[in-house]
């Protein structure tokens, strides 16, 4: 893989030309990931824009082409702006998120769990988030929103949404680049979310979502977790 892995941190000089600040490009797929805030960032790969759970303000997605697809995983607050889906939405953008989502927005494709579809060469499945430890069951309910699996460029991208590690996040496969989520008490914890890694094997995983009711989760902790397995990297971006 002739991808070019950046660690984020406030330096002017990186050694990899296909490299942006705060960002990850994977030269050779030609994808790029842009975080925005917490749960929200940008796909661009060819000609394609995706907006991921776009929240926030207008003026940070400014830089972004406007989006082909936006696609959103439940309707939390901070994942779900009607606001600003009605603000970005253009005539040919597909929204795409599950039933509560679309009842709110009012316009979309509604997938459940399981469900796939196809948009513009690039493959889309909506996989299961949910809460699984007793005293967290009230924040997400099993069916009520969508992880997701993009294939674009032939690279596997899993979205975790708010979950914990559940079983099927766990027996996930063939997966190139992984945003998991680790914030308690809302989803799971760095020990969840590196032992699911481990056992999922991403080639590169970004931890995401992980500001939580007590602060940051501990993401050097995770690092350290996670290196177990050499083979897989974790670059953490620039989310706060």
């Amino acid at each position: 893989m002739t991808s070019a892995y950046l660690l984020v941190i406030p330096v002017a000089i990186t050694m990899f030309c296909c490299a942006q600040a705060f960002g990850f490009m994977d030269s050779e797929a030609k994808i790029t990931f842009s975080p925005i805030e917490h749960a929200s960032f940008v796909i661009q790969a060819d000609k394609i824009t995706i907006y991921v759970d776009p929240v926030g303000d207008a003026k940070e997605y400014a830089k972004f082409k406007k989006p082909d697809i936006i696609l959103i995983t439940h309707n939390h607050y901070d994942h779900l702006s009607v606001e600003l889906v009605n603000i970005f939405k253009q005539k040919e953008t597909v929204v795409i998120g599950p039933k509560a989502v679309i009842d709110e927005i009012g316009t979309g494709v509604t997938m459940k769990n399981g469900a796939k579809i196809q948009i513009k060469d690039i493959n889309i499945e909506a996989t299961p988030m949910y809460n699984t430890t007793k005293e967290r069951l009230q924040f997400h309910a099993k069916g009520n929103g969508n992880g997701y699996v993009l294939t674009i460029n032939n690279k596997r991208i899993y979205i975790s949404g708010d979950t914990e590690d559940i079983p099927q996040m766990r027996a996930l496969r063939d997966i190139d680049y992984a945003f998991v989520c680790m914030n308690l008490p809302y989803t799971m914890s760095v020990e969840q979310a590196a032992s699911a890694v481990l056992e999922f094997k991403p080639k590169v995983v970004f931890p995401y979502h992980y500001r939580g009711a007590e602060g940051m989760s501990d993401l050097e902790k995770f690092k350290k977790l996670v290196s177990e397995n050499k083979s897989i990297k974790v670059s953490v971006l620039d989310w706060y």
